[in-house]
């Protein structure tokens, strides 16, 4: 075992790195080959992992909470009340008070949503992440590339003009599709650094095949997508970036997953029927949002770590936003080990187990969400602390704060309030430092979750 030292962004951290032969066997996932290739992406990915963790949690935390403040203080009620569940009837309608104009609720939305040139300035969405992935661009610095064939028929030379073609490109590119298409994955797809999958404007299902694997990347944006029914694929040769064909093992069938994946960014997803996880994020992923998504008939929806001896997984920082978590869901949204995780202003209207999970000590901010029981009363219980006695786990930093409890939900902190970050070196202006917006308000500030309706020439 070796230690290696990086002094990145002012800061020194110290790292243990396991040697390669002791590694590789416990972080392969799906890699049949780690050729030299891997062994370079893998030792790139991990520095990126420090580089992206920040040291000073409470102020990314108290950034996102000031926004969404500013939001709600500047937003007009529009004409509507009440959650429409049906995604079917909501997507698509006009985001309107009663004098007709185009009102967004929560920050990230209305950063863009009210543009009606959105389709002329897509890129200005790469300004609009919060939370811990609020540094990531995706494309931005690239070119548009249009997807205009839904095929997926050569995995290790994709057709150009499908989607496999587009993320295997080395270098930046903001990704559209020229009309609404149903793309049956044969395999993972594998995704490379500085993308964007943009789906407004076309109705987009990721669908009965595949998912998304963002292996080793950094900088990627996933948004206003379909992914449903995603299954295990048998593996084979694929390729994995313009210049390498890689051979894969079977896949999990998670919709996407994240390994080793840093600032990224997935924000106005459907997710429905995946047979493992919908979002996995492991193995030193961090800096990462997911916002504005909706989620049903599932079991494991979200996990966050999926080793108790994988330690990297500490420096994991991830923000949960503006979601709702709907019908027939069981369990882990999320389920964490290690990592801190900013759970904020979410809708929990369905679990069946429990809602939120975790073990081996990871920090769990709970602020603002609406939290409605099932009517199990043995499911009461938001909060799952697994493989842990209580003499370990009251030291655990589950903090919640603001959050609006119905039918009988209940959370059970432990730690102390406000020890779960250091007091920050270089804090922001007092000015940001506010409480988070309460749970009442969460209908508001998530009642377009998931994907969006986009049409040319009117706000999305």
């Amino acid at each position: 075992m070796a230690a290696k030292i990086l002094n990145i962004g002012g800061y020194v951290f110290v790292f243990f790195l396991l040697s390669l032969a002791t590694l590789a066997p416990q972080v392969r996932a799906n890699i049949a080959d780690f050729d030299d290739y891997w062994i370079q992406r893998q030792g790139d990915a991990l520095k990126q992992t420090l580089a992206s963790f920040d040291p000073n949690p409470l102020n990314v935390t108290n950034h996102l909470n000031y926004h969404v403040a500013l939001a709600v203080e500047t937003t007009e009620p529009i004409n509507n009340t009440r959650r429409e569940l049906s995604q079917g009837r909501r997507r698509g309608r006009k985001m309107q008070n009663k004098r007709g104009k185009c009102v967004a609720h929560n920050p990230i939305d209305k950063c863009w949503r009210c543009d009606r040139d959105w389709e002329k300035n897509r890129k200005k969405l790469a300004d609009c992440a919060l939370g811990f992935g609020r540094r990531t661009t995706g494309g931005k610095d690239g070119p548009i590339y249009v997807v205009t064939d839904a095929s997926d028929d050569d995995l290790i030379n994709p057709k150009p003009g499908t989607l496999r073609h587009a993320v295997t490109r080395n270098g930046p590119l903001w990704i559209i599709f020229a009309r609404s298409m149903v793309l049956n994955l044969k395999q993972e797809l594998m995704m490379t650094s500085d993308k964007t999958i943009d789906g407004r404007g076309a109705r987009v299902y990721i669908m009965g095949g595949s998912g998304l694997t963002l292996q080793f990347v950094n900088n990627v944006i996933i948004h206003n997508i379909y992914i449903k029914h995603v299954v295990p694929a048998k593996g084979g040769l694929i390729r994995d970036s313009e210049n390498h064909v890689g051979l894969r093992t079977v896949s999990d069938g998670d919709g996407i997953n994240l390994f080793g994946a840093t600032n990224v960014w997935i924000d106005h997803v459907s997710m429905t029927r995946c047979s493992d996880g919908m979002i996995d994020a492991i193995i030193g992923s961090t800096a990462v949002t997911v916002s504005n998504s909706h989620f049903t008939d599932h079991q494991e929806v979200m996990l966050f770590g999926a080793n108790d001896k994988h330690e990297i997984d500490k420096k994991m920082q991830i923000t949960v936003a503006f979601n709702h978590f709907g019908k027939r869901l069981e369990q882990r949204m999320p389920r964490v080990r290690f990592g801190t995780i900013h759970v904020v202003n979410n809708d929990y209207t369905h679990w069946e187990m429990y809602a939120i999970g975790g073990n081996m000590n990871p920090t769990i901010i709970s602020h603002g969400n609406r939290f409605i029981a099932p009517p199990n009363e043995q499911a009461k219980q938001i909060t799952k602390r697994e493989y842990t006695p209580y003499v370990n786990w009251k030291l655990w930093n589950w903090q919640s704060e603001g959050d609006y409890f119905l039918n009988g939900a209940y959370f059970v902190q432990s730690g102390k309030p406000n020890a779960w970050s250091p007091k920050p070196k270089i804090p922001i202006p007092k000015k940001f430092s506010i409480r988070p917006k309460p749970g009442t308000m969460v209908r508001e500030l998530t009642m377009d979750a998931g994907v969006l309706g986009c049409k040319q020439g009117q706000a999305c």
